[in-house]
């Protein structure tokens, strides 16, 4: 199977950096899948989404990102994010009470609903 070289970086670290089959993430104007060879994009991606990197035999990754955009090249695809974790990272009940204790706040329960999507949880 194809494969296109991907990098996610935060502002604090990289993430992630290897080679994967697709990759999906929700960008402002809707869910997107990108595979090897497709064309070149610039795309803001929508806040309170996850990336999903599918990576030829190994478990699928799932990321929670925040302020970040996706570039797709010819030679793979960089995810920038301001903030980032992986499902890993992520403390369910952390993100649990911080999404009932944001309602003031969207960018917080943005943030919130993402990290919960990341570990599979149902916001």
């Amino acid at each position: 199977m194809a494969t296109m070289h991907v990098e996610l970086v935060s502002i604090e670290k990289r993430l992630w950096s290897g080679e994967a089959t697709a990759v999906f993430a929700r960008t402002t104007e809707g869910e997107i899948g990108i595979l090897p060879g497709h064309s070149p994009l610039l795309a803001a991606l929508a806040p309170g989404w996850i990336v999903r990197i599918q990576q030829e035999n190994e478990p699928e990754l799932h990321v929670a990102v925040h302020e970040s955009f996706m570039s797709v090249r010819p030679d793979g695809v960089s995810i920038m994010a301001e903030m980032a974790e992986t499902a890993d990272e992520i403390d369910v009940g952390r993100a649990r009470s911080a999404l009932q204790g944001a309602s003031d706040d969207e960018a917080a329960r943005e943030r919130a609903k993402a990290r919960l999507r990341a570990v599979g949880e149902s916001v």
